[in-house]
This record gives C-alpha cells, structure tokens and sequence, in this order.
C-alpha cells in the first residue's frame, strides 16, 4: 500500500467519530442502584433491573443526566428540554436483555462544536491548505501562523447505558481476533454512558486523535469521568471514507469499533485511509461494514457488516417518561462549569504573557497545568519573568519525564513546585548554566533534594565574576597565539574553541556567557 501522505495527495478522507465516555465518578448504575466499581469480581454487581429481568422497572440517576448537561455545555451544544429514552435492538451477548435503553432522534445535547489547533508536525497531514494565507478560511479550517484552526461541528451528545464486558480467552492481547472461546462480566451493564457524535468534519488521522484528546481534557475538567482509555471508560468508534480531491459527493464508509488509545485511533485510520484508497484504485468496491484493528499485526479485519438505523428497531421506551428539563434547572447546571482548558490556557497567554503553543500544551494535562498555576503563585512578583522558563521545564523536561515514567503522577514525583521555581531562579540568575539545570533537574527526582543543595553538593556553582574570568581569557588567548591569529583573519567560529578552553581552565565553573562576550572583545581589540 501507498503511504498516507501519497494517498492524501489524491484522495481526501472523511472522518467521523463516536466518543463513548462512562460516567465514572458516579456512585451507581444509569437506571438502578447497584455500584459503579471498575475491576471488581465478575457479575458482583448486577440486579434485575441491568440484567433487564422480567418485571424490573428502571429508574433514571439525576446526576447523570446533570453530567451529560455539563458536557454539552462545555462543547458548545444547545440543551434540548424535551428528550425521551428509547429501546435500541441489541442482540449481543454483553447485552443480557437484548436491547440498549439510548437517547432516539432527539438527545439531551445537540449541534454543538470545537475547535482544533493544529500545528507542527500534526499540521502536515493537511495537504490542501496551499495558498491560504494567515488568517484566511477555506471549508471549515482557517489558517494559523503555525498550521491551522479546524472547526468540528458535534451532531449530539446523548445518554444510554453501557453493555457488559466481553473477555476473549486465547486470542491476542485479549481481543477476538484468535480467541477459542469469550466470558461475559455484567459489571459493566447499565453504566452511565455518554456517545458524542461528532460531524463528518474531519480530514485527517492527527485531527481525530487531537479532537479525542481534546474532549478527554474537558471531560476531565468537568469531572464527570477518569476517561481511562486503558480501562474502557472512554473509547472511539472511527467512521471513515474516501472521495477523490475535489469531489462533493461521500464515498461508502467503514467503522473502526472500539478505539482504546490515541494511537491506536491515528494508525487504524490511517491504515483504513490506505486500504480503501487500493482497494478503490484496483477498481474495486468499499462494503459498509465495522472493522477491528489490530495493533499488532498493523492491520484492520472484518467484524460484522453494519447495522442500519432500521436494523436496531428503535422504540420510545414505555418505562421511562420524557423528559422536561426547565430553564432554571439548566441555568443551576451552567452555573457548576469550572474553567476549561481553551479558557485556562487563554489565561496563561493574558496574565503570564505565554505564546498560544506553550499555553496550549499546559492545559493538555491537568496536573501540569495545576503544577504551573502552583509555580506562578510560588514566583510572586517575579511571576511575569519566570513564566516562560518555568512552561519550558514543564513542557519539555517534567513530560518527556512523566512519559518515560510510564504511569508515574506528577505528584508522587520529588519535584514541587518550590524546586522548580528555585531551579529556573538558578539559571536565571546565571548561578549554573541551562547544561546544569538539566542535570540538576534529573538529580532532584533521582536524589529528592532541593536544587541549591545539589548545586553546592556537586561545587556547580557559575562563576560569574569577570576580573577571574578575564585572567582566565588572557590566559587561553596566550596560550595559542595560532588560533588567535586565524580569528583575526576571518575564521570566527574558533570562538567556541576559546569558549571550550576557557570552560576547561575554570572547570566547568565558568559563566559561558560571560566567557563568550570577553573573548570577543579581547580577540577584536
């Protein structure tokens, strides 16, 4: 198969998802009392009314429906005040009663939308934006001095419950691919489960995996779930199809099922992208029908061909009465939204004088965003100053830290907040060098000690002082009049030569800037 970005040249992709997020930090079930309990003993918590057992009546959980509200707020979605609940055929083992109780053509939360930065390295996957200028718009995307901004239109964000739990056995990675036979957990029957349904607004893998990673954030503000993807509480269905560059007409779409990780959405679409483009351009067809990807044979596989709306069979649930949500009810809801992650990093550009990237990145994650505002509030009246070296010690050392931690919370590390305002006030102060820093910065988490004791520990402290650093230039120059003359003729990149054998001299010791701006005014004396 081609290469994404030779496929992308002729065909472009249509892409939609299907986010499901468990209402994890809820107490009970959507419409029973039985506990919300992740890695419990199987079929622990289960009563007739998830097993669906004849007689049992459902009954609707009010904080649940508060949360799907918050959501909706939180992506721009109007809130719909008369919705009712429906019975979607189901007839999977995970579902013991055979139908999914779901929101029908009208959900609580409709026509909302985000917008995706796009930037870097993620922004070249977009292939049509030549000749676009900054600040300029074409379709749904607008250009940006650093790649573009797309606007994603959200179609409903609705209530249903979530199915059991299927356990392959013998197949790989525990999935169905392979297995000899599967179990079934109920643990997991009738949570709280939001789907939000985005537009086929998306173009590229980097844009669905950035939109997923984007509404995780938020959830996770609003705290209305863990939104672990490793433990299913948050999960993607990928809808994708091709049309050749210029056409209007959609081709015939393929599901991606169940989606536990961003890579895993960004590689099985761009898998799927290439396959269809063969297939299409070998002459052949495209069958709507639902895929599994498998991460490790890097490859997608039939699963079932896809369902139709007639197929579910759709019916108003004659338990369960519609629902009337007042205005002041939705007003009580709104007044609960805390401060998002497009406001929060909105702030950090207005009040620290951050760029939109360093702002953006952050807020990608919580605790380093709260690790920031906690540095900011250490820095006091030197906040402003401290701003950008404290987000590039987050950004890059404290991630790429955390990443290869694997699993390591930021809190349970040796670094606080006080150690790294004193650490970025070291090399401020030219007291060590940013060379230092790093080493200081990897001794802190590996010793538990504060920075300055480190720097004194290990004699790091810059000298600084330019009567001893001008003895020790006078000396070097001196000592090789050959290269001094070969400066002067022209050959200015000996400068870091000097700088190196200054550096040497002073043991490392030695204030490089310092050091630089002395050489050049001795050597073009």
């Amino acid at each position: 198969m081609r290469k994404l970005e030779e496929v992308l040249k002729d065909w472009e992709a249509v892409i939609g998802l299907e986010i499901h997020a468990e209402l994890t930090t809820l107490d009970t079930k959507m419409f029973c009392g039985c506990k919300l309990e992740f890695g419990a003993e199987p079929n622990t918590h289960t009563c007739p009314v998830c097993l669906g057992l004849p007689g049992a009546l459902p009954v609707p959980n009010r904080a649940a429906i508060e949360s799907i509200v918050l959501a909706g707020l939180a992506t721009n979605c109007d809130i719909e005040k008369h919705s009712m609940f429906y019975r979607k055929t189901y007839m999977y083992p995970d579902m013991s009663k055979n139908y999914q109780t779901t929101q029908g053509p009208v959900a609580f939360c409709m026509r909302g939308h985000l917008d995706l930065d796009v930037d870097g390295a993620a922004a070249k996957e977009r292939v049509d934006l030549d000749g676009l200028d900054v600040g300029e718009s074409r379709g749904n995307v607008t250009r940006t001095a650093d790649g573009y901004t797309a606007h994603v239109g959200i179609t409903r964000i609705h209530m249903e419950e979530d199915a059991g739990k299927m356990v392959h056995i013998g197949g790989g990675e525990g999935r169905i691919a392979g297995a000899t036979h599967s179990l079934v957990d109920y643990n997991r029957a009738g949570t709280p489960l939001t789907e939000l349904v985005t537009e086929p607004d998306l173009r590229t893998p980097e844009e669905a995996r950035l939109f997923m990673q984007k509404l995780r954030q938020i959830y996770l503000a609003l705290g209305i779930s863990d939104c672990s993807m490793e433990e299913g509480s948050m999960r993607c269905d990928g809808n994708v199809s091709l049309r050749r560059r210029g056409a209007k007409e959609f081709g015939v779409k393929t599901e991606l099922k169940n989606m536990n990780s961003f890579k895993n959405l960004h590689d099985g679409l761009a898998y799927e992208i290439c396959r269809q483009a063969e297939v299409l351009e070998e002459g052949g067809q495209i069958f709507q029908e639902t895929r599994h990807w498998d991460p490790s044979k890097k490859r997608t596989i039939v699963m079932r061909v896809k369902e139709t709306a007639d197929d579910y069979r759709l019916f108003p649930d004659p338990d369960l009465a519609p629902y009337d949500l007042t205005d002041e009810w939705i007003d009580s809801v709104r007044a609960k939204l805390p401060e998002l992650p497009d406001q929060k990093a909105a702030r950090f550009e207005d009040v620290f004088g951050l760029s939109a990237y360093d702002a953006r990145h952050l807020v990608e994650h919580r605790e380093t965003a709260d690790f920031f505002e906690a540095c900011m509030e250490l820095a006091g009246g030197d906040a402003a100053k401290l701003a950008k070296p404290v987000a590039n010690l987050v950004i890059n050392d404290v991630t790429a830290y955390l990443n290869a931690a694997d699993g390591v919370a930021l809190a349970d590390t040796a670094l606080s907040p006080a150690r790294a305002v004193a650490l970025v006030k070291l090399v401020a102060a030219d007291a060590i060098s940013s060379k230092q820093g790093k080493e200081v910065f990897a001794a802190i988490l590996e010793e538990d000690k504060d920075p300055e004791a480190i720097v004194a520990e290990r004699g790091m402290e810059q000298v600084s002082d330019t009567a001893a650093i001008e003895a020790v230039v006078d000396a070097v120059l001196a000592a090789n009049p050959d290269k001094v003359a070969q400066y002067q003729g022209g050959k200015t990149g000996l400068i870091g030569f000097f700088v190196g054998q200054c550096m040497k001299e002073m043991r490392g010791q030695g204030n490089p800037k310092v050091i630089n701006e002395l050489l050049v005014r001795q050597l073009n004396s």
